[in-house]
């Protein structure tokens, strides 16, 4: 079933693909129009554990658009409208030590921005269609992850035998393309766990929004300053991926369950006090409440 953005709500989401959400019994189809043009497909809302999950195919649901043309903006907002407050980001990331091989789960605690043309705040002085102007605000970011949420999908994945990474640096590099050995081997010498084209800034507009955001990284491949030969190809990331989704979605499902009904950590305090201008984000405005 289609239905228009109307009263449709949830209040969890996942950014991911479709195999995430494929085994759920009953989904509605949610079309989300945002002040920043479409998302990257329509939200599918539908029951896990009692709670209401919004799903968004972070690439389409055909898998039709690269990292790097996201409209990351618009997925944020699209989630917050329908009143999402917490989100899990699964992606998947090259591995920066020998350790970290195909099939290893990294909850990782700060990422580091390498990219380079993507639109990452909301607060860029523009007008939006409904002529508001969103003000001057810069949020922490010091621990970019919901440490609650972490919490979750590690306890997750511990109880789906599972045993993940707990911590690390996830660089975010623009894509589409995949690292050269040289700066492969510089995000190594940094100390960086992984290596992704997704991550950012997903978690930036989210604290932004004021929600909670929380990566889990799964390891396709060796990245190419780890291994030697020719390297990593498209193909080899996605049989790894689609090798492995079935577990990841049951540590997903299972991460869902543990997120709290009430939240009280960083990100929900991202925007206390805060007037950013924008309808319905923080506080300062008009029959806004925290959520």
């Amino acid at each position: 079933m289609t239905i228009d953005q109307g009263t449709a709500r949830a209040e969890l989401g996942v950014i991911g693909g479709s195999g995430l959400y494929a085994l759920l019994d009953e989904v509605t189809e949610v079309r989300v129009d945002t002040p920043y043009g479409p998302p990257s497909d329509a939200l599918f809302v539908g029951e896990v554990a009692g709670r209401r999950v919004a799903f968004l195919p972070r690439h389409g649901r055909g898998h039709g658009l690269p990292p790097h043309r996201i409209n990351y903006r618009a997925n944020l907002w699209a989630l917050h409208s329908l009143g999402v407050r917490q989100v899990l980001g699964p992606c998947a990331v090259g591995g920066l030590r020998e350790e970290y091989g195909p099939g290893t789960l990294l909850v990782p605690d700060q990422f580091v921005d390498r990219t380079a043309g993507r639109v990452q705040t909301y607060y860029d002085g523009q007008p939006l269609p409904d002529g508001s102007v969103p003000g001057v605000v810069h949020v922490p970011m010091a621990d970019p992850y919901c440490p609650a949420g972490r919490r979750a999908v590690l306890e997750a994945a511990r109880e789906s035998a599972w045993e993940p990474v707990d911590g690390g640096a996830l660089v975010v590099i623009e894509g589409p393309r995949f690292s050269t050995r040289a700066e492969s081997r510089w995000f190594t010498a940094n100390g960086w766990s992984a290596v992704g084209m997704t991550g950012h800034p997903e978690a930036v507009l989210a604290r932004e929004l004021g929600l909670c955001y929380t990566s889990s990284a799964l390891v396709t491949d060796h990245d190419a300053g780890v291994e030697a030969g020719d390297g990593v190809t498209h193909a080899e990331v996605l049989e790894v991926f689609a090798g492995n989704v079935g577990r990841l979605r049951t540590v997903l499902f299972k991460a869902l369950e543990r997120l709290p009904a009430e939240r009280d950590c960083v990100c929900s305090h991202a925007l206390d006090g805060v007037a950013t201008g924008l309808p319905g984000v923080g506080e300062g405005l008009p029959g806004v409440a925290a959520g």
